[in-house]
């Protein structure tokens, strides 16, 4: 039979009914789909796939594995490098990492990589097998990691596996981090998917303690010098928002896209009143920003009821940055695409509340530091666009708590905590960090990638320090 140059399709939600509810968007690969997909793999004597996979998953043989309907089997040469995989195969842009190297990709479409690490993972989710628990020396180092998102659960599981006593502390009250507070759950559902990859870490033998704001309940000097903690793993992330600076951004029905998509991930405010959590979604919702988390706020303000969402975005849809699936999938769902566009002012009305917002047309220049052409206001084309409610989603920064109430922590001047690419290593000895608290906000497998780095890093250092201790 012919090597079929198209991936296989994931069967998908019809638009129309996913539009009204939160249930998972992508249906995923059944068996006879996802060995077939498999079978595409053309198994290269050097594969080039691995070179984009920031957790350094064996591909060639999880998919040879799928192939052979080994499925166990290819969940865990998975599981050798990926905690997380059920949550990497929905989330993580394949495009742009192990599929960009695909060798198929250079003829027709790569193999569909994500789809079968999600199916691996799934399948095995189905069977509800048991974790094995690590068994601790007993005089096993003690680490601390601070932030329970994809790199705090990476480097922690990692970790365990290793053999040290790990401690994850988490600000909020449930642990997941971005995972939780910010992917909707018709992306990546909360309970199916990552309350169970959390308790399979916890199930090793890591601690979770939720709650526990570092840098008001405990500084990281508190960790080492009073609570005994060998190293500290910081991976707090970047959560905290960014606005544009223009007049009405202090208007009622202004959100960060960070706010409403806690409030509706997080404190499921999708299910109110059974969940305590009001949000108010207006008729005419405008999104601004052309990102992930644009895509997420703007599909969710659909399904809470939005009659009108616009994505305003300044660039063409050449720039936007949001995976092309998501993209697509919001122009199924009937998001309405506002491109070359950019917000001068919001406006109220006499109560304070968003009535509308002033914009103006957009051209591409030349390119900026960023690679991409920069957008060049139109003299005299603003135009009013009728909202009462704006989603600003312009990116994030870091919280600088922790930075802030740790003596001896280099940050950069942006407020990122400065450490080593390759094993994670801040100013201060005995603390690492990784993932979008160093880089500022990124993907979920890069954050991961941190966490595996800092965990190897970690291993070294106390080992060393051990061996040290002895002399």
């Amino acid at each position: 039979m012919a090597l079929s140059l198209k991936k296989h399709e994931m069967p998908v939600q019809d638009p129309k009914t996913r539009a009204k509810n939160f249930e998972e968007v992508a249906l995923g690969y059944d068996e006879e789909t996802a060995v077939a997909e498999a079978e595409r793999c053309l198994h290269c004597k050097v594969p080039q796939c691995r070179k984009g996979c920031p957790v350094s998953v064996d591909i060639p043989e999880f998919i040879e594995k799928i192939k052979a309907r080994d499925f166990d089997g290819a969940i865990e040469k998975i599981k050798e490098s990926n905690a997380l995989p059920a949550v990497c195969g929905r989330v993580c842009p394949q495009e742009n990492q192990c599929e960009k190297y695909c060798i198929l990709a250079k003829k027709g479409e790569a193999v569909g990589i994500g789809r079968l690490e999600r199916f691996a993972a799934d399948t095995y989710m189905a069977k509800q097998k048991e974790v094995q628990p690590v068994e601790f020396a007993a005089d096993a180092c003690k680490v601390a990691v601070i932030g329970s998102g994809p790199s705090g659960l990476s480097c922690a599981g990692d970790l365990a596996r290793k053999g040290y006593r790990v401690t994850v502390f988490e600000a909020l009250h449930k642990a997941g981090g971005v995972l939780s507070y910010g992917i909707p759950e018709f992306r990546l559902p909360k309970e199916k998917v990552v309350r169970r990859e959390i308790e399979n870490i916890e199930k090793l033998g890591v601690r979770f303690e939720l709650n526990s704001v570092a840098g008001r309940l405990f500084t990281v000097d508190e960790l080492m010098e009073e609570e005994g903690f060998d190293a500290v793993f910081i991976g707090t992330g970047a959560g905290l928002p960014r606005f544009q600076g223009i007049p009405g951004e202090s208007l009622n029905g202004v959100y960060s896209a960070n706010e409403f998509l806690t409030r509706c991930n997080l404190m499921k405010a999708y299910r109110f009143p059974d969940y305590a959590t009001p949000i108010k979604t207006g008729r005419n919702v405008a999104v601004i920003g052309g990102g992930n988390v644009a895509m997420d706020a703007a599909r969710t303000a659909l399904r809470l009821g939005a009659e009108h969402v616009y994505i305003v975005y300044r660039r063409s849809e050449a720039e936007l940055p949001a995976r092309q699936e998501e993209v697509g999938h919001a122009k199924e769902e009937g998001i309405d695409f506002r491109l070359l566009t950019n917000p001068v002012e919001i406006l109220g009305d006499e109560n304070g509340w968003v009535k509308g917002m002033k914009c103006i047309r957009m051209e591409l220049g030349e390119p900026d530091d960023s690679g991409r052409r920069r957008p060049i206001p139109v003299a005299g084309s603003e135009f009013d666009l009728e909202v009462d409610t704006v989603i600003v989603s312009i990116g994030t920064g870091p919280n600088p708590i922790i930075a802030h109430t740790t003596p001896g922590l280099a940050t950069t001047k942006r407020g990122n905590i400065e450490a080593d690419e390759e094993t994670c290593a801040t100013s201060k000895p005995g603390v690492f960090a990784g993932g979008d608290i160093v880089t500022g906000a990124a993907t979920v497998i890069l954050a991961m990638g941190a966490g595996r780095k800092a965990a190897a890093a970690i291993d070294e250092y106390l080992k060393k320090k051990k061996r040290m201790d002895k002399k």
